[in-house]
């Protein structure tokens, strides 16, 4: 069996950005216009009127003060409230390859490879543009890589989920290097016109490259240790759409449940002991005190969350460093934001440093991966 490292990391993150100021603004135009247009209804108390957004409310619940994506003009404008794409034609690049493209060249770059060394490429995100074919396949082809690619969707823990999909190919012998890429596009699946959620999410694209350590080159990389991941069913968070949603200017879904929904009170509840469980018992298995941990890469969801996972799987408060977050400048942006957090911190870290990535979200489901420095 062979050893595995991750040896170069990528992100490509988009040029406009949204400030809580922005968000709020827009939302709560929206919002009164909509209660202007029920007032008599809102007055009968046969409908309740929308309440205002605020930028406190934002910070207090989730951590986030901006977030990047690929379209601001359509999703603060009150009379569309979602990003407008522009469609491309079946001969045009699609928007994930493009946003995948960019991530996997600065990760390539890192682990001074070339795509010809490369064997497979996986697209791991919580929504695709189409059903087939496969992103992953598209990307392929315009790197010109050998070999295999196929989608996946496991939400939130897609990048963990391909880590282990794909450090269990290479350590069988099937792949020697594997390019895993996370084009999310969040902001095309987030209601924003909804008060509890509008400021959740914000698009980027990670990628990360995989190969066999004895053909490793790079300095710096950090060999896969251990990986797990679980499951178990819950309907607290879900997207009945399937794919991303449409995002021609106009078009706008009146079905609630066709777009990003979750209990969050019930989802705080629930997934913060499954993941501090899953890590501890990850690391008990492979004979790691969490007390030798250097650094926790955890899914950049809510600020609340991370910091009592950090607090039950150390035992104590983390000290600065020890847990970085990202949500304060790029959101929640679903798979990506743990490898976001890995690419951003990790390049400190002394030889033999141990870390996790770990990311959770609807299924529910969550993804471990034990990392030493090298």
């Amino acid at each position: 069996m062979h050893k595995v490292v991750i040896s170069g990391t990528g992100v490509f993150t988009p040029e406009q950005t949204i400030s809580n100021a922005e968000l709020v603004k827009a939302f709560n135009s929206y919002a009164e216009n909509e209660n202007r247009r029920y007032a008599d209804e809102i007055a009968a108390g046969t409908r309740e009127a929308i309440a205002m957004s605020d930028e406190d409310f934002i910070v207090r619940a989730s951590g986030i003060e901006r977030r990047h994506v690929l379209d601001k003009r359509g999703i603060l404008d009150p009379q569309i409230m979602h990003p407008v794409l522009p469609e491309r034609s079946d001969e045009e690049l699609s928007v994930m390859a493009e946003m995948a493209l960019s991530a996997a060249g600065i990760a390539l770059k890192r682990a001074g490879r070339v795509p010809a060394q490369v064997d497979a490429v996986i697209c791991a995100a919580s929504n695709h543009e189409r059903a087939y074919p496969a992103i992953a396949i598209e990307v392929q082809q315009a790197l010109g890589i050998g070999g295999f690619g196929f989608d996946m969707n496991v939400a939130c823990s897609s990048a963990t989920f391909a880590i282990q999909a794909a450090a269990d190919m290479i350590r069988s012998g099937s792949a020697r290097a594997i390019l895993i890429v996370n084009p999310e596009i969040c902001s095309a699946h987030l209601e924003w016109r909804d008060r509890d959620c509008h400021f959740i999410f914000g698009d980027v694209c990670t990628a990360l490259l995989l190969e066999r350590a004895d053909l490793a080159e790079a300095q710096g990389s950090f060999e896969i240790l251990s990986t797990r991941c679980i499951t178990q069913f819950s309907n607290n968070i879900r997207n009945n759409n399937g794919f991303l949603r449409r995002t021609r200017e106009g078009h706008m879904t009146d079905r609630r449940d066709m777009l990003f929904r979750q209990e969050g009170r019930k989802v705080f509840k629930q997934v913060v002991p499954m993941v501090a469980d899953l890590i501890l018992t990850h690391l008990a298995d492979e004979n790691i005190a969490p007390a030798h941990l250097s650094r926790l890469w955890l899914h950049q969801a809510n600020k609340g969350m991370n910091d009592l996972i950090g607090v039950k799987v150390l035992g104590r408060q983390p000290e600065p460093g020890e847990q970085p977050n990202i949500l304060q400048d790029y959101a929640n942006t679903s798979s990506a934001g743990s490898i976001i957090a890995f690419s951003k911190y990790s390049d400190d870290l002394a030889n033999g440093s141990i870390g996790v990535i770990c990311s959770f979200g609807a299924g529910y489901s969550a993804g471990s991966v034990i990392l030493r420095k090298v």
